[in-house]
């Protein structure tokens, strides 16, 4: 078989495992295959094992033992003949690693290995492997060295060292630089600093694993936060001694997600700021993903914890609507009213509904000043009217009417139908603007169409769910039955699962029975934020997701903004002006 390439990772053997060994399994009752290799030195290639030694413990007692010279087929150099006293002439009659590694995986398979200076060993083994076609089983690893780094203080041991360890727990065999005796020696190790483990709280091989990683003091003291939590999907809440909210966060196993927290894995600053700060960890169950992300959502907008950066906002937006008058503008709002004749949003910043307009005035000739312009009284013109950018309805120059049919109705039909007009007057402005090679002007507009496209793809595509008074959709359960969701107007009103085997309708009309109330309200988002609607929607377009009842038709325009999204994908990516011939 081909030789395959090996290159050694950082910690090899000690990445995430797949196999079938539970973390959650008692230490008592797990199986240990504690495994030493001699080798040739050098960095693992794939050979270079001269001989392996690996004894399988559980529950203190010894259930079976490997130990193989192994013939490297290339010459032993003499201090490593020094060090370990194995002799070329030993290994000559020797199998290959090829012959000895069905053996070896055969012995460790089901088991969590267990080695001094773990990556080491690991890596050699991980070469072989890979070199000769084997498959590695990536089973846990738990490496004895970093265990008691963790475990021993330097008033106890000088160093951690195999034969410092072994003395310190009267190890029944002396470490000898052969395999099997290293091997041995390492299981005394490891059972003495499981005796160990108990005053740390540590008594499953998931925790002892993540224990002897590098986590920091403060993970250690708090870890008893993660205690008592459901495997169930939720949300979780980190408070502060006054019970205030620290951080929210949602998984779809609550227990598994907040026991993260506190391995090495959790490198993040502020979360550990966080760590700091925290006393008690809440757990909100919640019937499935999506109740609990939108219960996270209504959250953090309602407490708008300090260490929660994504979403710590959503309720506040802005909007860009027409002003009221005979001359309307543009103009960026906090709230939006009934009355109001066009208005386009929600943006989540005022500067990017800044952009959007910009686009407006660079398709559509619609006034720029604030002034308050009068049927009756003239004002004099500024510089756009001078430069062709403004029609000066200032100074009468235009009707009502005629201001009303090349100003303000391209801008009402974009956002809540077709925006055709505007975006080809941006695209025409930036087709001229790069045949100029005046790019960087290009480029400008580039973004205002983004934010134009942005907008009304957003607004349209919200407004045809935030319309429908009742909608109950079905997703199937990964445990079987159905996922249930009602919703009203963009809002999740109600949430359950139904049981494998059953009906999915007598839950779903229990759901409806104790379902939020949700008014219509005016505008995209009625009744709930932007995000919380979005994921909505995200919920609902999944393939595996079925509606099952609506009040009225879900549609979105046929002209509308939707048939622009290719355009819109080209334009956040585009790297030069060519992309902007290609039109819908």
């Amino acid at each position: 078989m081909a030789a395959q390439e090996y290159l050694q990772p950082a910690l090899a053997g000690l990445d995430p495992a797949t196999d079938g060994v539970d973390p959650a399994l008692p230490l008592y009752a797990t199986t240990f295959v504690v495994v030493d290799l001699e080798t040739t030195g050098g960095a693992p290639d794939g050979g270079g094992i001269t001989e392996i030694g690996a004894v399988k413990v559980r529950g203190g007692e010894e259930l079976g033992v490997l130990a193989t010279l192994v013939n490297p087929g290339v010459p032993i150099p003499p201090f490593i003949t020094v060090l370990t006293g194995i002799t070329e002439a030993m290994l000559l009659p020797a199998p290959p690693i090829e012959q000895v590694l069905p053996s070896f995986l055969e012995f460790v398979s089901d088991a969590v290995l267990v080695a001094h200076n773990a990556p080491y060993d690991v890596g050699f083994l991980k070469a072989a492997c890979a070199r000769h076609g084997y498959r590695w089983p990536n089973p846990r690893v738990l490496d004895t060295a970093a265990l008691a780094r963790r475990v021993l203080l330097r008033d106890e041991v000088p160093n951690r060292k195999l034969g410092t360890l072994a003395a310190y727990f009267r190890a029944g065999t002396t470490p000898t630089h052969r395999a099997l005796d290293d091997a041995r020696a390492t299981v005394d190790v490891l059972h003495g600093l499981i005796g160990r483990l108990g005053g740390h709280r540590v008594d499953t091989i998931g925790e002892a694993i993540e224990f002897a990683r590098a986590v920091t003091p403060t993970q250690r003291r708090k870890r008893h936060l993660a205690e008592g939590l459901p495997r169930s999907p939720g949300v979780y809440i980190f408070r502060a001694a006054d019970d205030r909210p620290l951080y929210v966060g949602t998984s779809r196993d609550i227990a598994t997600r907040v026991r993260s927290y506190f391995t090495a894995a959790e490198k993040r600053a502020r979360i550990s700021e966080m760590l700091a700060a925290a006393e008690r960890v809440e757990a909100l169950e919640c019937a499935h993903s999506l109740e609990a992300e939108v219960r996270e959502l209504r959250l953090i907008g309602a407490h708008a914890p300090p260490y929660n950066r994504r979403s710590k906002y959503p309720e506040r937006v802005v909007w860009l609507k027409l002003t009221d008058g005979p001359y309307p503008r543009l103009s960026v709002v906090r709230e939006i009213s009934p009355d109001d004749r066009a208005y386009l949003g929600p943006f989540s910043s005022r500067r990017t509904a800044e952009l959007a307009a910009a686009g407006f005035h660079d398709a559509v000739p619609l006034r720029q000043c604030t002034h308050r312009l009068s049927l009756r009284t003239v004002t004099p013109a500024c510089a756009l009217a001078e430069l062709g950018r403004c029609p000066a309805p200032c100074e009468h120059r235009i009707t009502p009417q005629e201001y009303d049919a090349v100003a303000v109705t391209p801008f009402a039909e974009a956002t809540t139908g077709d925006p055709r007009p505007v975006v080809d007057a941006l695209l025409a402005r930036i087709e001229a603007l790069a045949a100029d090679q005046r790019y960087e002007d290009a480029a400008v507009l580039r973004s205002r169409l983004v934010a134009v496209l942005r907008a009304t793809v957003r607004m349209q595509r919200l407004a045809a769910l935030t319309g429908i008074a009742e909608l109950a959709a079905a997703r199937p359960a990964v445990t079987g039955g159905w996922e249930l969701a009602l919703i009203r107007h963009g809002r999740l009103a109600g949430a359950g699962v139904s049981p494998p085997g059953v009906h999915p309708r007598p839950t779903l009309a229990t759901i409806r029975a104790t379902a939020e109330t949700v008014s219509a309200g005016h505008g995209p988002v009625p009744a709930a934020s932007p995000e919380e609607s979005e994921r909505i929607l995200s919920w609902l377009e999944r393939p595996e997701t079925r509606l099952v009842e609506m009040s009225a038709g879900w549609a979105s325009p046929v002209r509308g903004a939707g048939r622009f999204r290719d355009l819109l994908t080209k334009a956040e990516s585009a790297a030069s002006h060519q992309l902007w011939s290609e039109r819908p």
